[in-house]
């Protein structure tokens, strides 16, 4: 089966160093668990390291029982079968069966270059493969925002990717709810965010089908749960790509009408013309409808509403950061339609794969260059 999850990292900053180009290699494909402060050889002397860097990568026309690698890396065949398994689900490594005794494993291809051509193939495939059924579950109709403010990707990228296979038959999850798992929505240990009801499979359903960005607050009301953890569950949403944060321009209003009435409070009317931006934006009607209802307290959300109903939405945004004032923060799914989305995430992920045809090609001929000396 195959099974990787691709975590974006910047590229090496050295060509020749062997042991850093591995080490880069191992961080994107998430090979091994990073668990406390980082070792003084940043994991060069770990088992993963000297496997790839002493046998698969470094001697690629030889292929190696687990017999041979566990003696020469001191490991218990517990401990090197899971590590030889997770490589041999990247696609990276194969195995053979041919005659008795133990599987021999080697490198696809012939070279780490051909390896990361093969995951690399494998990965837009699965891609294009599991996002159909979030065509089937896809409802909301993707209409903009008032104003569509253009935003950075924020969360570093990480996404898993897993064969199609039949979900268990004694679980408590959903197929939406494996789907998640499979790419990484639901963390590396999901546990009891698997069940089809939990805090996580519910958040990406009201994303699925809503148009309007949500909010944390209308996250924490709708589905229950802190804050904080519904801001961690859509902050990993993000980070594979498929769900954006962007401002509320749909709350546009409601956040000046708080600002107008917040800086009238402290500062007056005096301020409002000159530094809150009041007589550089509005014409005179609208500055003496809003400066009358603040000095009676009696400004409400329609009326700011009604008196902004002509001044484009930009410079609405203008005159909201004047005042000092912010939007909130909302999530939504980062593109209008399904297609949309996977294209985006496809995009992203083919960034991650550059990069590591790159790092293949860079170690090949590290790799080379030492067998040479």
């Amino acid at each position: 089966m195959f099974s990787v999850r691709l975590v974006e990292h910047a590229l090496p900053t050295t060509e020749r160093d062997v042991d850093g180009l591995i080490a880069w290699m191992i961080d994107t494909l998430s090979l091994v668990r990073k668990r406390g402060d980082a070792t003084a050889d940043h994991g060069r002397a770990g088992p993963v390291h000297r496997l790839l860097r002493d046998h698969l990568f470094g001697q690629p026309e030889l292929s190696w029982d687990a017999q041979m690698l566990a003696d020469e890396l001191a490991l218990m065949p517990a401990s090197l079968n899971h590590h030889l398994g997770r490589l041999v689900e990247t696609g990276l490594i194969g195995f053979t069966n041919e005659g008795k005794g133990w599987r021999k494993y080697y490198l696809r291809g012939g070279s780490l270059s051909n390896a990361v051509a093969h995951l690399q193939q494998h990965s837009s495939l699965v891609l294009q493969q599991r996002f159909e059924f979030i065509n089937a579950a896809w409802t909301r109709t993707g209409e903009p925002l008032p104003v569509e403010l253009p935003q950075d990707e924020g969360a570093p990228f990480s996404l898993g990717l897993v064969d199609h296979r039949p979900i268990p038959t004694e679980t408590e999850g959903s197929v939406l709810s494996h789907w998640m798992n499979d790419f990484g929505l639901l963390g590396e240990r999901p546990g009891a965010e698997l069940r089809a009801d939990s805090l996580s499979v519910r958040l990406f359903e009201t994303l699925l089908t809503r148009n309007l960005p949500l909010s944390l607050d209308e996250a924490a009301e709708q589905h229950g749960g802190q804050k904080a953890r519904v801001g961690r569950i859509l902050d990993r949403f993000r980070a594979t790509g498929m769900v954006e944060r962007v401002p509320r321009t749909d709350r546009l209003n409601t956040a000046l009408w708080t600002a107008m009435t917040t800086q009238h409070q402290r500062r007056g009317e005096d301020w409002m013309l000159k530094k809150g931006g009041f007589q550089r934006l509005l014409n005179e009607q609208q500055q003496g409808g809003l400066l009358k209802k603040l000095a009676k307290n009696a400004l409400s959300i329609d009326d700011v509403a009604q008196h902004l109903s002509g001044v484009e939405a930009r410079e609405q945004m203008l005159l909201l950061n004047l005042l000092g004032g912010r939007l909130p923060m909302g999530y939504r799914m980062a593109g209008p339609s399904a297609s949309a989305v996977q294209r985006r995430v496809q995009d992203r992920l083919d960034r991650v794969l550059r990069r590591m045809v790159r790092v293949a090609g860079l170690l090949d001929e590290a790799m080379a260059a030492n067998a040479d000396e």
